[in-house]
């Protein structure tokens, strides 16, 4: 299982550019305003033979109350999670009371800390740096999320005591989860899909407290659901947090085959059921999207088509996945569901003959030559499948830099279309003839 690592610390010192350079993308909101990131965000850190889920809190800022209570309980949640806490503080400034503060939230977490002292760019800046031993911690490092500077020392503090990630699955059933944010129905579909009140059901958002694994069986053969409604763990402090509570639902995540991204019919799909479906692909899980309370809807067949167009324009990053349409109060459709888990987990698990691959391929090429780039042009040697889980092809080119966004785009098309790879991602990796 992956570990978890959490950036804490009080507004604008930096926490979310460090966060974009640690996941080397730009996924977080970024802005001079002290406390723009609300939210939790999540991703996935792979470094070496490492990897580790990253979360980002909200700034903590102890003097504004109302503002500061969610986001305080968010952090809470998050440290309360995680194996590492990188508390970063602002290298350009004077410590300040919100630092000692949080500094006495982090001695009581009984965690690991490291210091991360942003913002300092170069060696002018590194003359402050000794009054941040007054926060009473060994772990100490200097960095700049900016310009990259003490990056890799950053991650080596992090990941020294984590084992080299592997995949340990000794059970072979395969195993999906039910996914979404509160009060979409997934434990009512659990439910209906055993067809037994297993889970605890209710219509108050995040009354399932834990991840809960069943086993039953489905057409002569065993499967495993992961119901990760709830991530509560104890008092109050969670009560309030439920929509942002996703790091034990990443970690349900992990463990499955499949991930079924469940989305409310009688609210429409808004932006965190985006943010759900894009968990699930990060960790390169095949997916299915479940459109729940159907039994809400009039007029059916007419929504359907709607619904279908509305889901391919805000999911436009898995336009693979299957649409499913159900309802786990009536029980109506829901035998729709599982051939689409299957066929989804079967294309995950998908080997493709090389001599077949290489067919498909260079028919693609004869179709649609790739664009020339300053005289030079992409060329296609040969092609492997060289992973599954997802899907992994392995292109040997002659220029890897020749690879254009919009026709690697056109090449996963075509082997989709070809061998019929449907809810799953798959990873197209380009090398060049001489091995780089």
């Amino acid at each position: 299982m992956r570990k978890t690592v959490c950036l804490i610390g009080r507004p604008n010192t930096g926490k979310s550019t460090l966060f974009n350079r640690l996941i080397n993308e730009k996924k977080s909101i970024i802005a001079d305003e002290p406390g723009v990131t609300r939210d939790r965000i999540y991703g996935i850190v792979n470094y070496k033979d490492k990897s580790f889920n990253l979360i980002d809190t909200g700034g903590i800022d102890l003097e504004i109350k109302d503002f500061n209570e969610a986001i305080k309980v968010q952090a809470e949640l998050a440290m309360d999670e995680s194996d590492v806490i990188v508390f970063v503080v602002d290298g350009l400034e004077d410590l300040t009371l919100n630092d000692f503060k949080i500094r006495d939230y982090l001695l009581k977490s009984n965690k690991k800390v490291i210091v991360a002292i942003n913002k300092i760019d170069d060696k002018h800046h590194e003359k402050n740096i000794y009054s941040y031993y007054e926060l009473g911690f060994d772990n100490m490092i200097m960095i700049s999320g900016e310009h990259k500077r003490g990056i890799t020392e950053l991650l080596d503090a992090i990941t020294e005591d984590f084992n080299p990630y592997t995949i340990i699955n000794d059970d072979t059933t395969l195993k999906f989860s039910i996914i979404g944010r509160p009060n979409v129905g997934k434990s009512s579909l659990v439910n209906a899909i055993l067809n037994e009140e297993r889970c605890l059901v209710s219509n108050i958002a995040g009354t399932t407290r834990d991840s809960l694994d069943t086993k039953f069986t489905y057409d002569k053969r065993n499967y495993t659901i992961i119901d990760t409604a709830g991530m509560r763990k104890k008092g109050k402090v969670y009560e309030n947090i439920e929509k942002y509570s996703l790091i034990r639902s990443l970690k349900s995540i992990e463990r499955s085959d499949v991930c079924v991204v469940v989305i409310d019919a009688s609210e429409g799909i808004i932006e965190h059921d985006k943010h759900i479906a894009s968990y699930a692909i990060d960790a390169g899980k095949a997916i299915v999207i479940a459109v729940n309370k159907w039994d809400t809807v009039s007029d059916k067949d007419m929504s359907m088509k709607k619904w279908i167009k509305d889901i391919k324009n805000n999911f436009q990053f898995i336009p693979y996945a299957p649409i499913v349409f159900l309802s786990a109060k009536t029980k109506s459709r829901i035998h729709t569901l599982m051939p689409q888990v299957i066929l989804s987990y079967e294309s995950a698990n998908r080997e493709i003959k090389t001599s077949a691959l290489n067919d498909c391929i260079r028919d693609a090429v004869m179709l649609h030559m790739p664009p020339s780039y300053k005289g030079k042009r992409l060329k296609i040697y040969f092609v492997n499948q060289s992973g599954i889980k997802p899907p992994k092809f392995t292109f040997n080119v002659n220029n890897k830099g020749l690879v254009h966004f919009s026709y690697e785009r056109y090449l996963e098309n075509k082997i989709r279309e070809s061998f019929d790879l449907v809810g799953t991602p798959i990873i197209l990796q380009f090398k060049n003839k001489n091995g780089e």
